[in-house]
């Protein structure tokens, strides 16, 4: 548990109806009731009235509290005045400002949760969509973990069978016994790149879905990105060029969080700034997670006449709007598996562990990539980690959580 008591406002800033200061620490009661008098029993509420505001007040003793510290939640009005003077209250009565993530921090460190689910607190406060906050609510509830440690036992149950082996007798390795750890270490291997594989869902999930909408002016890309908008957001003329900049609006696709970009018209121009704006429109479509080609594969007009083999959509009448949705979420949707998807650390420590399980005929080669392999998953749950790594978890967090 932590040495000293730490407090902050653990609501957003701005104006609100209601904010809550928290308190977590050692002397937290203590802190508590310099400012609001007697504290409510462990679990239950109170009122109180304090110089800055009347107030709600809640008591929670280690270790059943979100940090496994002892808590004081003190429910203020919101706005930007009276949480802060509240909190300058906690400050003068021996608690000190927390840093970013703190509280979270203290959870993990108490054993109240891994770094996995401390990782999906932030992912769940940051997501975008109804199925990334459900991705981030199901790796929260431990679904994850449950799949990461047993990976860690896996490859940690290997390197000791190797080792074990090894330390009876190198030379007289029973019949089959390497042969039998090589087929466990591919199976391990199998295990790690189907995770790994659903790491771009998850990628996709948190930080959007580049889509963009290409091909030459006047096809058609400014109407048709207004009406799978629903809203008239990009100007639609007939003149050719008059989309000089890329334009990016949020759509919300079967839950994938897309960035739908609408980009100037492919095509040679002496005008400098329109031929800046097909540069970026290139960059784009480099960049994109998929491509909405009007040139190859859509054709945009088919109330005035279909084309055969391109998927015919209006922007006029709606038709085959609804199709391109699906396509569009089928080209996105990397993985079937509706589970919880690997952070970004997790992905890049899934591959390293991975790249640690290389096959080699000598039993101790292959016990050290055993070793090897396990340390790095440890590090996915926090069974192995350092003051860098938790630094770097936690730092993106806001003060308050």
């Amino acid at each position: 548990m932590g040495g000293d008591t730490i407090a902050a406002i653990a609501t957003a800033p701005g104006r609100g109806g209601v904010a809550v200061i928290r308190i977590s620490g050692c002397d937290a009661f203590a802190v508590g009731e310099k400012i609001a008098g007697t504290l409510p029993k462990p679990g239950r509420f109170g009122f109180r009235q304090l110089a800055a505001d009347d107030v709600l007040v809640l008591a929670f003793k280690s270790p059943r509290s979100y940090t496994g510290e002892d808590v004081v939640e003190i429910h203020s009005h919101g706005g930007a005045v009276v949480p802060r003077q509240i909190l300058k209250l906690c400050l003068e009565q021996g608690a000190r400002l927390a840093r970013r993530g703190e509280f979270t921090e203290r959870a993990f460190l108490n054993g109240k949760m891994d770094l996995s689910e401390a990782e999906s607190v932030i992912e769940l406060v940051d997501a975008k969509t109804d199925r990334a906050a459900e991705d981030a609510r199901k790796r929260l509830n431990g679904e994850k973990s449950l799949v990461y440690r047993a990976l860690y036992e896996t490859a940690l149950a290997l390197s000791a069978d190797l080792e074990h082996a090894l330390d009876i007798d190198e030379g007289e390795l029973p019949d089959g016994f390497m042969a039998a750890a090589g087929a466990r270490m591919a199976s391990l291997a199998d295990a790690l790149m189907r995770e790994i594989r659903r790491a771009e869902t998850g990628r996709m999930l948190r930080d959007g879905a580049l889509v963009v909408l290409a091909g030459p002016p006047n096809a058609g890309k400014s109407s048709l990105m207004n009406a799978l908008l629903g809203r008239h957001r990009a100007i639609v003329s007939d003149i050719p060029g008059t989309t000089r900049d890329s334009i990016e609006e949020y759509l919300d696709l079967d839950g994938i969080p897309v960035r739908l970009a609408d980009t100037a018209g492919l095509r040679e121009t002496a005008d400098e700034i329109e031929r800046e704006g097909v540069r970026r429109a290139r960059d784009l479509i480099a960049a994109a997670d998929y491509v909405i080609d009007l040139a190859g594969n859509v054709h945009t007009k088919c109330d005035l006449g279909r084309i055969e083999g391109k998927l015919n959509v209006s922007a006029v009448t709606g038709e085959g709007l609804d199709e391109l949705r699906r396509d569009i979420a089928s080209h996105l949707e990397r993985s079937p598996d509706p589970g919880p998807t690997p952070s970004e650390r997790e992905a890049a420590l899934l591959t390293e562990a991975r790249r640690a399980l290389v096959w080699h005929e000598d039993p101790v080669l292959c016990a050290n990539a055993a070793r090897d392999a396990a340390r790095t998953l440890g590090r996915l749950t926090g069974a192995e980690y350092s003051a860098d790594i938790l630094a770097s978890i936690f730092s993106r967090f806001c003060v308050g959580k």
